[in-house]
């Protein structure tokens, strides 16, 4: 039998420190091209205190993801309920994706580019970690569907998928000093989502 992979518990500080450090080296050089070793002397800490609490830089990798999804988890769920008109919902769950996206942090960075870099056991233990944040989106657009705000001939697992994925690209383009500023990208967004997503009563309620 397998033996899974484990994170020895460390304090919440100590673990954030460990993890934003790690994570702006992952994205100035690369995962690949970043040791161990400099992620222990970033964090001003010896390598065999820093492997006590990660066996590889595989698990470093994972438990940075597992924090930012979390926090992204975190960051839509508090939007959310917010929001008392269930289409109000879906637009601010979109904008807080959107914020969290262009915020400029190192971890939101890694955690979009950088888990093609695991392999075996720690990519798939990633895609489950992926996948619980999705289905955060995926129960929102179910519970829409069934109170009617979304139309009844759309695949809600498209729309998902599709959805994010052009919500992620986002971060490969963004330039506070560019043509867009973030709310014109979220106000495109809905009013695409809008014309195109929700039923007829629910596009002349929002606009």
């Amino acid at each position: 039998m397998k033996k899974s992979r484990q994170v020895r518990p460390v304090a919440q500080s100590d673990r954030d420190f460990v993890l934003s450090s790690a994570a702006r080296l992952f994205r100035e050089q690369g995962y690949d091209r970043t040791t161990v070793k400099e992620i222990a002397e970033a964090c001003n800490m010896l390598p065999g205190s820093l492997h006590y609490r990660y066996q590889a830089k595989e698990d470093i990798l994972v438990d940075l993801m597992r924090l930012g999804l979390e926090q992204a988890s975190i960051a839509v769920t508090q939007a959310v309920a917010g929001a008392t008109k269930p289409a109000e919902q879906l637009r601010r769950g979109i904008n807080a994706h959107l914020q969290m996206l262009v915020s400029g942090s190192d971890m939101v960075y890694v955690l979009l580019f950088e888990w093609r870099s695991l392999r075996g056991e720690a990519r798939r233990e990633m895609i489950k970690l992926r996948d619980r944040y999705e289905s955060l989106w995926a129960a929102m657009l179910k519970l829409l569907a069934e109170q009617g705000v979304i139309r009844k001939d759309m695949d809600l697992e498209l729309l998902r998928l599709i959805g994010l994925g052009a919500l992620n690209w986002v971060a490969t383009w963004f330039r506070e000093e560019g043509r867009y500023s973030l709310e014109d990208i979220g106000d495109f967004v809905w009013r695409m989502i809008r014309s195109a997503v929700l039923e007829e009563r629910e596009q002349r309620r929002t606009s």
